[in-house]
């Protein structure tokens, strides 16, 4: 119970800001908007005084249900970004400060059980909320920098108080131990965009320097060890993080065996953790500068198939370091050395692509992209053609980032894995004319003639190439979508083909009849998968290509949440003896919990670097489109009744209960 005076303003800000989210309840609509801004000015009076927000998470499942959120970006709790959470608390706008309060609050309920909206489990909030809190125990312990008392406002107090309330919420004991296991489960998928775990790991070195203020810290100090030595000092020479300058003295100082030791030391860490420390891009360049380039196989860990491909085009990958590798462009260094394992150098168009992207010139409209992306620390070819590197060598670690265009992610991937040299045409059409052209049915499709897609703005929270292409490439999905509306089948029947390619399966099964959005032929549906992709069913036959497939993405609790593009990529027998598919998904994280003990695995079960996997029956009940090439074999084996049943309860018991005909 709260005590109050006399003198308390409390109770009468509370009964007036009661009195405003009665009305922004029984607002209309239209009218809602209005009515916001009263209810987020008496919100914002609340968090300055004490107790205030104590009266705002008492409120906080009512306010979603007035609808404070209706019509803003964070209308979908389930979209929101944690990364973004720290900058918005810091915004000069008092009222959007004032709703990302009241949105944490929000989750905060829902963590608890408080608060159920839909399509917001409760273990996707508390998950949420850690990742907040670790983005920003610098509010959390009282370790403000200058930029950070720069940027204060009026309600800086409260955003701390508020941020120390959420970590009484969440549970300070273990959240270091969580943030260490999530920042490992996100590399082990190999990512290309890695700033945001870049931010946790240096939160978790500056928590770990104050020994936690009470955070449990060493229960994960040898996994943050490892990670925090990745970035600031993963070699003898840097081992406490001397600063660039000091540590290329050392190098020019060092003897050849130092330099060895150096070489191997930075590449253990690479390809440990999938982290670039810029002391590495420091290591490179030194080396390539001093004319030490036998060094060059050690720092990029390379075997002997990574150590053939760079015996055959050492100028063009010298080049490339040279262009694409420098201090804040790190992780073009695990690019490099990934493509070069991959051997695709050896297929002939790709090494004159490379030349080609290293002597091209951009046009103005993609440096202004690129500078507003990533800004100005190196110039935007450089940070091209090092996203470029990253991408082909890590074709599963591009994403979608904050936007609705898994479509268009999911082709990059694809071209990335199987197709490079055509995603090389695709970059030069853009660098060199600022529009893409794509064909449909004959008819060309020019990106520059067509209106937004899904993509309204571009990309800013995505790696460059896709910075440069996906709003293209969304554009030309969208006019594929148009032109095939008022055919009666799924659009995908012939969009997929034509976008991402000749090896993309004409044949095509839906699970659902789009009239209707019922269950259709889904026993034929179910059986026709395993024909064509089981291999104890389809005569042991690979996945030749990537395939384009499309599942409904079901919550924990097993609820539909919506449909979602992502690539099966090949299905195998795990190392327990267990039929998987492993997949490929766009939307920065395939570890996911679909509910009905449906727990996509990112490791541990033969994935291999940004794979997803479940076992096939699993992934099989969340199918609801694929592709095949329609070659059938002679030594096809029939599908077990008790097969199809159990895929079809799974289905049955989650996204499709309400999808039977009666």
């Amino acid at each position: 119970m709260t005590m109050t005076s006399d003198h308390d303003p409390l109770p009468a800000v509370t009964r007036g800001f009661d009195r405003m989210l009665t009305q922004l309840a029984e607002a209309s609509p239209a009218a809602k908007l209005s009515y916001q801004g009263r209810v987020l000015d008496a919100a914002r009076r609340l968090l300055k005084l004490p107790g205030g927000v104590a009266e705002l998470e008492a409120r906080a499942g009512a306010l979603d249900d007035a609808g404070i959120f209706a019509g803003t970006d964070w209308a979908v709790p389930s979209g929101l970004v944690p990364g973004m959470v720290g900058n918005t608390l810091r915004a000069a706008d008092s009222r959007t400060v004032a709703l990302e309060c009241l949105s944490l609050l929000r989750f905060l309920a829902v963590a608890r059980g408080e608060h159920a909206p839909p399509g917001l489990p409760r273990e996707h909030a508390h998950h949420f909320l850690t990742q907040v809190l670790a983005l920003n125990l610098d509010s959390i312990l009282g370790t403000h920098g200058e930029a950070a008392r720069a940027l204060a406002h009026d309600l800086t107090p409260a955003v701390d108080g508020l941020l120390k309330r959420l970590l009484e919420g969440v549970g300070t004991g273990g959240i270091l131990t969580r943030l260490v296991d999530e920042v490992w489960r996100i590399l082990r998928q190999r990512p290309l965009q890695v700033d945001h775990v870049k931010s946790m790991i240096l939160q978790i070195a500056i928590a770990m320097e104050r020994e936690g203020g009470g955070i449990g810290v060493r229960d994960a100090r040898t996994g943050a060890d490892r990670l925090i030595s990745a970035l600031f000092g993963p070699s003898e020479l840097c081992r406490e993080d001397p600063g660039l300058e000091v540590y290329r003295a050392r190098l020019a100082a060092s003897d050849p065996g130092a330099l060895q030791a150096e070489a191997t030391g930075m590449a253990r860490a690479m390809h440990d953790t999938g982290l670039v420390s810029d002391y590495h891009a420091a290591f490179l360049r030194f080396i390539l500068d001093s004319g030490q380039t036998h060094l060059l196989p050690d720092a990029l860990g390379l075997s002997s198939t990574g150590l053939d491909a760079l015996r055959c085009y050492q100028p063009l990958v010298q080049r490339l370091i040279d262009v694409a590798v420098h201090p804040g462009t790190a992780q073009a260094v695990l690019g490099v050395s990934l493509m070069l394992e991959r051997g695709i150098m050896y297929s002939p168009p790709i090494a004159p692509s490379l030349w080609r992207l290293l002597e091209t010139s951009l046009t103005p409209t993609c440096e202004a992209a690129l500078n507003t992306a990533f800004g100005t620390a190196v110039s935007p070819h450089q940070r091209l053609v090092g996203g470029m590197l990253c991408l082909l060598g890590q074709p599963l670690g591009v994403g979608q980032g904050n936007n609705p265009t898994c479509q268009s992610a999911r082709a990059l991937s694809i071209w990335a894995l199987n197709d490079p040299d055509y995603l090389f045409w695709l970059l030069a059409q853009v660098t060199a004319n600022d529009r893409v052209i794509m064909y449909f049915e004959g008819a060309a499709l020019d990106s520059s003639l067509l209106p937004a897609g899904l993509a309204q703005n571009t990309p800013l929270d995505a790696d460059p190439v896709s910075v440069l292409l996906v709003p293209h490439l969304d554009r030309i999905y969208a006019e594929m979508g148009r032109r095939v509306a008022d055919r009666p089948e799924d659009p995908h029947r012939w969009i997929n083909p034509e976008l991402h390619g000749w090896w993309v399966g004409r044949e095509f099964h839906i699970a659902v009849d789009i009239a209707t959005g019922m269950l259709k032929d889904y026993a034929q549906f179910i059986r026709d998968f395993h024909l064509a992709y089981h291999p104890l069913h389809n005569g042991n036959e690979p996945v030749v290509h990537p395939q384009p497939a499309g599942i409904a993405v079901t919550d924990s609790n097993g609820v539909f949440v919506g449909w979602h593009a992502i690539t099966i990529v090949r299905v195998a027998l795990d190392q327990g003896g267990d039929m998987r598919v492993y997949f490929f998904n766009p939307n920065n994280d395939s570890g996911q919990d679909w509910g009905q003990g449906i727990v996509v695995s990112t490791h541990g079960n033969g994935e291999r670097l940004g794979e997803g996997s479940l076992p096939f029956a699993q992934f099989a009940s969340r199918l609801y489109i694929f592709h095949d090439d329609g070659l059938r074999t002679p030594l096809a084996v029939p599908v077990d009744d008790a097969k199809l049943a159990q895929v079809r309860d799974m289905a049955l018991q989650s996204w499709a209960r309400d999808r039977i005909a009666t």
